[in-house]
């Protein structure tokens, strides 16, 4: 059964492996060489495998078709955590309507969790922001609009950039930092290293030990070091070099690719 793990001979869990998405598995529509065959061995010898995003494009059973279609590893829904998703869960119906910035992933995943939208910056009572790949300055100018007019200020994430096959571009933090200069706004951030992903991620989580895989410090392997964690960064995305990652974020193992992964898990 995909993404729920075995268990070892005898019956003890091997743990759990939460892994990032971009610039782990894939680059945009290109899967990092070898991640679907070492996803699929993790979970053969046992583990439980989640995959938690920042990114806020897709909805989970978008994310799961992607992962699926790029890499060859079939994954499910129900094994997926975004940003989007946790985002829904911290707004309510007093929140609504929700004006968004972001791409359609990220409005239909709110509204599959019964939020309503508005794109009148009057009427919005809450702005939710995301990476936004076709971003103009009106909805830039109708999202600054409802936030000085009050709305509450959600970001899906702070990451500054959005890895790619020909490069880092800019990311949904980016798009949050263009907002708060423009209205003198701070904005709530949801995604990792932020609790409300962290208790989404926790909630998921079989027993047994844990593994962060991640490319990028200040949110993967932040996430990793403070729940207690065994951190592991690999060299495919934001950071080519483990010399890169801060003193305070120094991961538990360094690969040069999330295919070199199963060789260093214990069972």
């Amino acid at each position: 059964m995909s993404g729920h793990g075995r268990q070892e001979a005898g019956g003890a869990p091997l743990g759990n492996v939460v892994c990032d998405l971009d610039g782990v598995v894939y680059l945009m529509d290109t899967a990092v060489p070898g991640a679907g065959v070492a996803l699929s061995d993790i979970e053969r010898r046992g583990y439980r495998l989640l995959f938690a995003t920042n990114a806020a494009i897709r909805t989970p059973e978008g994310v799961a078709a992607h992962i699926a279609s790029v890499s060859g590893y079939p994954a499910q829904a129900a094994q997926v955590v975004t940003s989007a998703m946790v985002a829904a869960e911290v707004l309510s119906a007093a929140d609504c309507p929700v004006l968004v910035v972001g791409e359609a992933g990220l409005s239909a995943t709110l509204q599959q969790s019964g939020l309503r939208l508005s794109d009148d910056p009057r009427e919005a009572r809450s702005v939710v922001v995301g990476l936004d790949r076709r971003l103009t300055y009106d909805r830039l100018r109708v999202a600054a609009a409802a936030l000085l007019r009050g709305a509450r200020f959600v970001a899906t994430n702070r990451d500054p950039t959005y890895p790619t096959e020909s490069g880092p571009w800019p990311g949904g933090g980016a798009i949050v930092a263009a907002l708060e200069a423009a209205t003198g706004r701070v904005a709530e951030v949801v995604g990792k290293p932020h609790r409300p992903m962290a208790e989404a991620v926790v909630r998921r989580l079989g027993p047994g030990p844990t593994w962060l895989v991640g490319d990028r410090p200040e949110t993967d392997l932040a996430l990793g070091r403070q729940e207690g964690w065994t951190t592991v960064l690999v060299l495919t995305g934001v950071v080519s070099t483990a010399a890169d990652v801060p003193a305070g974020l120094r991961p538990d193992l360094v690969l040069a690719t999330v295919a070199d992964l199963p060789a260093h898990l214990p069972g």
